[in-house]
């Protein structure tokens, strides 16, 4: 299949893209960063431009793409308390213009969007079900739960085919040491790893939450099962729908820590800083639907994420 993803040069939209490859599709970019140098030379075809531009607009109509794989977006919780509106604005209005113009194709390609578990805020229970209250905190969480909203309404009154997957924390690196997060990355498994590789200490937000070691409590899923469902996703006898992605089970910030001195065989220089605002205590996945539907499970444990991340910060 002939696929565009968008956020091409970024840590999820890198990763499906050599899942994608992999598999044998035919896959162009779309970014207005350059695309790092792991993926030049195996990318079909890139364009350096915001995927909302009239310019990516009409290279997308050109290639008539099966799919269009939106990783594209603004997606740190913190700063989007203090800049909101480039959130709305990144997130939200250019994803509407991208919608807008795929309902005037002939040849309507199938859209899969990344959202986010933002959207559930501090959830009522957990695992979070599709079912459950979406209750964002934080105009980022906001700014995806508007985009799944619209793509609900966009099919329901215009008939877009979508899967929207809302992503548990996205962590690892390619299992073959071709991809991983950029340098300064702001993932707590990302800052753990680069603290020890670098000498420096490592800042831990936050020590009591209302968990049983006083840490907040996340799901963690590996980017390369992330990348295997959009690839999935392709296939139009998946349904419409909104769909979680991760594993059920959570591991707390001191585990992370202390599965990172297993990892490394080094000590982590801990330092202890306040609760940030947007962060609830306990957020893990139930991802029963889209299991049922394709078969689809995670294949990577916590540690092998860790043990593929310091594999790729040593590459």
């Amino acid at each position: 299949m002939r696929t565009i993803v968008t956020g091409a040069s970024g840590y999820i939209g890198g990763q499906t893209i050599l899942q994608l490859l992999d598999q044998g599709h035919e896959v162009y970019g779309i970014d207005r960063r350059p695309l790092p140098a792991n993926l030049k030379s195996v990318l079909d075809k890139f364009l350096l431009q915001d995927f909302s531009s009239d310019t990516a607009l009409q290279w997308i109509r050109h290639y008539q793409p099966d799919a269009i794989i939106h990783c594209a977006g603004t997606s740190l919780v913190g700063p989007s308390m203090m800049t909101p509106s480039e959130y709305y604005d990144n997130n939200f209005v250019k994803t509407k213009r991208l919608c807008d113009w795929i309902l005037g194709c002939t040849h309507r390609p199938r859209f899969i969007f990344s959202s986010s578990a933002a959207t559930y805020g501090d959830p009522v229970m957990t695992p979070c079900s599709e079912l459950d209250p979406p209750l964002p905190m934080s105009p980022y969480g906001q700014s995806k739960l508007m985009v799944d909203w619209m793509l609900e309404s966009y099919h329901n009154a215009y008939d877009l085919d979508y899967v929207s997957f809302r992503y548990f924390n996205a962590c690892g690196a390619d299992p073959q040491a071709r991809h991983g997060q950029e340098p300064g990355a702001t993932h707590i498994i990302a800052r753990v790893l680069e603290s020890i590789r670098d000498g420096k200490d490592f800042t831990l937000y936050g020590d009591n939450y209302p968990t049983p070691d006083g840490t907040c409590i996340r799901d963690y899923v590996h980017v390369d099962d992330l990348a295997r469902a959009h690839a999935m996703a392709m296939d139009t006898n998946v349904p419409v729908g909104v769909y979680n992605l991760g594993t059920s089970s959570g591991h707390s910030n001191k585990e992370i820590v202390a599965l990172s001195e297993k990892v490394t065989g080094q000590q982590v220089d801990l330092r202890k800083g306040s609760i940030r605002a947007g962060d609830p205590a306990v957020l893990t996945a139930s991802a029963d639907k889209f299991n049922n539907t394709t078969g689809w499970m995670p294949r990577y444990n916590i540690e092998e994420i860790i043990t593929h991340v310091w594999a790729w910060y040593n590459k």
